[in-house]
């Protein structure tokens, strides 16, 4: 499928929490939070960045389970991660949340849940086999993938981003997982000016991956928002270094 690329103002993107909104949502749905211990809290309040993912998942008769794993960067450059539990077996079926500060934890709550013992953790569309996303870098996430291909190719303002040979390739997308990218850090020669690089990792139709990476900064005369993607990671670092420069 070839995507009509056009240039256009900058869409919101999908997920535009900072890592203290995403920190209070997830509080504000998990029904034991109040049991999580106040120095975790403390740390949290300092954090700088975030990154969720599907850890694990399970869907047997009408339950269902999934864990994530939620991880903030903090400022003295260490990680703090929190386990999420998602379930429907309570009463009425409905979605219930809960909060853990290590595995272990997240193990003894998910064994308390009556689920078939028997049944495997995860299951998948038939045309992403187990054994390409054990082989995977990354947790996927089977969501409307190629569509989300095609909005992030859409929103591109760079002229060199990827062309509709990458486009082709991502109408197979069978899941996907987004992450902020850490590393070396980018120059801001001007007070204000903010950059973001996030990796859309893609997992493919025949179980090959793909990512492309997206730049997010407001190096713009006016100061609005703009959009790039790119085909590697080093590509979308050398245009945030030349954007910096620009404005410098």
């Amino acid at each position: 499928m070839s995507v009509p690329y056009e240039t256009a103002a900058y869409e919101p993107r999908e997920s535009p929490e900072s890592p203290e909104e995403h920190l209070a949502r997830l509080l504000g749905r998990a029904l034991n939070s109040f049991e999580l211990p106040d120095e975790t809290i403390r740390r949290l309040d300092c954090a700088l960045a975030y990154d969720g993912s599907l850890h694990s998942a399970h869907h047997s008769a009408g339950l269902h389970r999934e864990t994530y794993r939620h991880t903030w960067l903090l400022a003295d450059g260490s990680a703090l991660t929190l386990w999420e539990l998602v379930h429907n077996t309570a009463p009425g079926s409905e979605p219930q949340h809960e909060v853990y500060v290590d595995e272990e934890e997240l193990r003894t709550a998910t064994g308390r849940l009556p689920l078939p013992a028997d049944t495997p953790d995860f299951e998948l569309p038939v045309l992403m086999q187990l054994s390409q996303v054990a082989e995977a870098r990354h947790t996927y996430v089977p969501d409307g993938s190629a569509d989300h291909a095609r909005r992030l190719l859409r929103r591109a303002e760079n002229p060199d981003r990827p062309g509709a040979d990458i486009a082709s390739l991502l109408a197979t997308a069978a899941a996907h997982q987004i992450t902020q990218a850490f590393g070396r850090p980018c120059r801001a020669g001007r007070a204000g000016l903010c950059f973001s690089l996030y990796e859309h990792a893609f997992l493919l139709g025949d179980g090959s991956e793909i990512s492309l990476w997206e730049v997010e900064h407001t190096a713009t005369p006016d100061g609005r928002h703009m959009c790039e993607v790119y085909a590697t990671e080093d590509a979308a670092r050398d245009a945030m270094e030349r954007r910096a420069a620009r404005v410098s």
